[in-house]
């Protein structure tokens, strides 16, 4: 996986270090820790994702 892209939010805080990130592949989007880089990440589909984005984005 140290061939992907991530990418934080540009609403994270730089210095606390309490954020997620995330890579887009062509079939998957990936999400992971970004105090733990090497650690285990998430799986899921773009339209599982999109669907997630939509409903955070009301609350």
């Amino acid at each position: 996986m140290s061939d992907l892209t991530w990418f934080k939010s540009s609403y994270s805080s730089s210095g606390d270090g309490d954020c997620v990130e995330v890579a887009s592949c062509p079939d998957t989007v990936r999400v992971r820790d970004s105090k733990d880089e090497e650690g285990p990440h998430l799986t899921i589909a773009p339209d599982a994702w999109s669907r997630f984005l939509s409903y955070a984005a009301q609350g």
